[in-house]
């Protein structure tokens, strides 16, 4: 596989510029070019010698994938089809809300977890995405962000908030997401505070330990949609998470290890896990340091029968877990005319598929 100059980090620029016989702030201003910058080719690099370009480009691009279909939604969300320089293809978002604009980025070519209500498992997992291939599914949306001001007058034109619930287990494709976070986090790039940043897992306890060891400091939520092993289990059938009390325990190990509040994000499904039982049994779940995000359930056409409750359903069974003392967010549907809402994004290059 081909490397890209994004997926690179300060260390391994350094390496690169001597490598190259340039003097030592030529690493300073290539990475500020890659990373702070979103520079997308050699030739926006204006400050590095026109030698060093050319040697530069014959070594490996700035990017290896690259934007071939774009679905913009009527409320502002636009979805990216990526090609990686293997032909396979994911999905990202950007998701402007005022003057904030999130990227929900991918981490796997498909997902191997399996989830009945979401598309992106429909084809089982192809590959693991290596670090630039993570990390330039931001500068992508970044490039985005900046069109929205250009059209609209929206936004900063930057980037506030990444989260990483597009395509993929983050936690099982564990250290190219490190390396990538990193790099969204060093002050000499983009400078994303971690609080800005938010993983989304189903909780494969392997990929876990190795995420907290890490030491970032990043938000968690878990991907937790029941709160019995039996629902849990028909609704997520793979991954290797622990169960329900075992996800509890792991929640609790990231609050002390980082001391950020856990989500448990839960997609409501009629019939399913709706109920007033399942209402209370979820709050008995949370904690203290524990909200939930709840989901109504967005469709997905390999799945007909599954659907969200009906709005009084679903802010009734919210009410219930609010009475508990427990914080509820209900999610807002985004993008879903394009496919781009939570539980949609998959290979396919139809945006209704």
């Amino acid at each position: 596989m081909q490397a890209s100059l994004v997926g690179l980090d300060r260390e391994e620029i350094d390496a690169l510029v001597r490598e190259l016989g340039e003097p030592p702030y030529r690493a300073a201003q290539l990475f500020d070019w890659v990373q702070k910058k979103s520079a997308a080719d050699y030739d926006q690099m204006r400050n590095l010698p026109k030698s060093m370009r050319e040697r530069l480009a014959e070594r490996m691009p700035v990017r290896s994938s690259r934007v071939i279909e774009r679905h913009p939604s009527d409320d502002g969300t636009v979805k990216l089809l990526v090609e990686l320089i293997d032909g396979q293809r994911v999905e990202c978002v950007l998701i402007p809300e005022g003057e904030r604009a999130t990227a929900c980025i991918s981490t796997q070519v498909g997902c191997g977890v399996g989830c009945i209500f979401c598309a992106s498992g429909a084809d089982g997992v192809i590959r693991n995405m290596h670090a630039a291939e993570i990390l330039e599914q931001v500068h992508h949306l970044e490039a985005e962000a900046a069109l929205r001001l250009q059209e609209q007058g929206k936004g900063s034109g930057r980037l506030t908030n990444v989260v990483v619930m597009g395509m993929g287990e983050p936690l099982h494709n564990v250290a190219p997401l490190v390396k990538a976070l990193k790099l969204l986090q060093h002050p000499e790039g983009i400078d994303l505070g971690s609080r800005r940043i938010t993983v989304s897992t189903s909780g494969p306890s392997r990929g876990f330990e190795e995420f907290i060891k890490s030491g970032l400091r990043v938000k968690l939520a878990i991907s937790l949609h029941a709160a019995t092993d039996s629902i849990r289990k028909s609704l997520v059938p793979r991954g290797g998470s622990p169960g329900v009390a075992g996800l509890r325990r792991m929640a609790e190990r990231w609050f002390e290890a980082t001391r950020r509040d856990v989500t448990f994000e839960y997609v409501l499904i009629h019939g399913i896990n709706d109920s007033d039982r399942e209402a209370e049994r979820l709050a008995d779940v949370c904690g203290r340091h524990f909200n939930v995000n709840l989901i109504p359930m967005n469709p997905v056409k390999f799945a007909p029968a599954l659907h969200a409750p009906q709005r009084q359903r679903t802010e009734h069974f919210a009410k219930i877990v609010e009475s508990r003392g427990i914080t509820v967010h209900l999610r807002r549907q985004r993008g879903d005319d394009v496919a781009a809402a939570c539980g949609q994004l998959r290979l396919s290059r139809d945006p209704g598929a």
